[in-house]
């Protein structure tokens, strides 16, 4: 997928014995808006689309460890250590806050960053993800179960492959977040009802998360707002493996997005 918006600038930080690849958008100034990218992704395979339509602002995209183009360790993937990572490189470039967007998997990484940094956050946009277990179809965890390479989406492939042609890092970092999800654990309601980021909860009805979990996690986070669009998995916003978007959707997202932003 060809992105339109082009970075003005894009780099590897070196934090937490890691390259973390990153790239910067839009205004030099402002509080940023930190994008994290989903599962088995980069960030133009979650963000392509979007981003176009939102890199007016300050925007700081991530991509996490043993992903597209950073560096990888030899330990296990863990929202934790990737919410770790997020941190360190927001002091790196000297950013003391930021608003974060998390999709899918970076929404669990995202929300992490919100509970073990929460002085880093402002605004927290959770996306098509799940604070526990029951949150999400039982297929899904059945699904996982037996999660094989050969059912990773091509376009998922084929993203990891446009910008990293090591192709046994693409198998790893796969097996990686597989294993990831199958030990996926519940995150605890305190958790959610001390955070103190303006929260936006942003989900299709026919997403990975259920409704009345989306409902939940909302009213667990204080004053947390619910976004629930007629969509699936990112096709609201035009993930590359998500479902023919309709016409004008990521457009019509990104300006819901930004008015949670720029709102009080």
């Amino acid at each position: 997928m060809t992105n339109p918006a082009s970075p003005y600038t894009s780099g590897y930080a070196p934090v937490r014995g890691l390259r973390l690849y990153y790239e910067m958008y839009g205004a030099r100034e402002g509080v940023p808006l930190v994008l994290f990218h989903g599962g088995g992704s980069t960030i133009d395979s979650t963000f392509g689309r979007l981003l176009p339509l939102i890199a007016g602002r300050r925007v700081l995209a991530i991509e996490e460890r043993g992903h597209g183009r950073s560096s990888d360790l030899d330990q296990p993937f863990t929202f934790d250590s990737s919410a770790d990572d997020a941190a360190a490189l927001l002091g790196h470039l000297h950013m003391e806050q930021a608003d974060l967007f998390g999709f899918s998997n970076g929404a669990s990484v995202a929300l992490q960053v919100a509970i073990r940094h929460p002085g880093l956050v402002r605004k927290l946009i959770f996306a098509s993800s799940i604070t526990k277990r029951s949150g999400a179809p039982e297929q899904l965890w059945r699904f996982l179960d037996g999660a094989d390479f050969s059912h990773m989406p091509q376009a998922l492939k084929d993203a990891f492959l446009a910008v990293n042609p090591d192709e046994a890092r693409l198998r790893s970092m796969h097996d990686k977040d597989a294993a990831r999800m199958r030990a996926f654990a519940d995150v605890p309601g305190e958790a959610l009802q001390a955070i103190r980021a303006r929260t936006l909860i942003l989900a299709g009805d026919r997403d990975v998360t259920l409704p009345e979990h989306a409902i939940e996690i909302a009213r667990l986070i204080p004053g947390a707002r619910l976004l629930l669009l007629p969509a699936g998995h990112g096709d609201y916003m035009g993930e590359a493996s998500a479902q023919p978007a309709i016409r004008g959707y990521p457009a019509l997202t990104a300006r819901l997005i930004e008015g949670f932003l720029d709102g009080e």
